[in-house]
């Protein structure tokens, strides 16, 4: 039996440093990956993860829907809307290319599965900046993004209120939760194909952790906290349940309709 192909697109980022050291200084460059404790969980599943670094995928992510369709799931996580709409013929030549953010609204409407996940370039994120808000993507997911700033930074930690207990995605975890340091802040849209599975507890505002829904012929899911450090920390990813989730959220996402 094959494994279902799934692209995960982003959790990654670049920092730049400068070391002072008494008259001297020099600096670095350093490249960073979220998404390992991810791909090492599902390296022996059913699913064949292949993650796409962010700045790779402001050229690399398909143009086409037959591109797009070669993946049984894309997974958005912590990468901003601009990485997909400015292109370098757009951005550097002033050139037209295919918008893929409607790209990936026809992929879903065809069948496709699309999840977003937590992060600060996540559904409206850090001052705003990841822009998600009102994008065709957006149309696709059971939450609205906000049009501002929309972390929540819950540093003493929270464990999450489950509303649907029963649902498919939680079958197998483990009733004792870690606890989770903060999440995106969005809207649930009304509609009788959302489904709220998890949120933050009412002390926190109640707001959507685990949401899913349905788009066209295709299924989305956001999971408005991350997928490992900061939000997600070191205890929830050593937790029994951790690869158990990713794997209940990825069979939802590719079940057929």
């Amino acid at each position: 039996m094959s494994k279902k192909k799934i692209l995960l697109i982003g959790e990654t980022w670049m920092s730049s440093a400068t070391h002072y050291k008494g008259f001297d200084q020099f600096g670095s460059v350093t490249f960073h990956s979220g998404a390992e404790p991810l791909l090492k969980a599902l390296s022996d599943s059913d699913y064949d993860v292949r993650q796409m670094p962010a700045h790779e995928a402001v050229e690399a992510l398909p143009f086409s829907l037959d591109g797009l369709q070669e993946y049984d799931a894309l997974l958005l996580s912590d990468v901003g809307s601009n990485s997909l709409l400015l292109h370098p013929q757009v951005w550097l030549h002033g050139n037209p290319v295919v918008n893929r953010l409607k790209l990936l609204e026809a992929y879903v409407a065809a069948g496709g599965a699309l999840a977003m996940f937590g992060g600060y370039f996540s559904f409206q994120g850090i001052d705003g900046k990841a822009r998600w808000r009102a994008t065709p993507v957006e149309r696709t997911l059971p939450v609205e993004c906000l049009p501002y700033d929309d972390r929540l930074e819950i540093p003493e930690g929270f464990t999450p209120d489950f509303v649907k207990p029963d649902h498919a995605i939680l079958a197998g975890l483990p009733g004792e939760w870690p606890l989770l340091l903060g999440a995106n802040e969005v809207r649930v849209k009304r509609s009788p194909d959302v489904d709220v599975i998890a949120q933050l507890p009412e002390e926190e505002g109640s707001h959507p952790l685990l949401v899913t829904g349905r788009y066209g012929n295709g299924r989305t899911l956001a999971w408005t906290s991350d997928i490992g450090p900061h939000w997600l920390p070191n205890a929830f990813v050593e937790w029994s349940g951790y690869r158990q989730l990713w794997i209940n959220m990825l069979d939802w996402l590719t079940a057929k309709a």
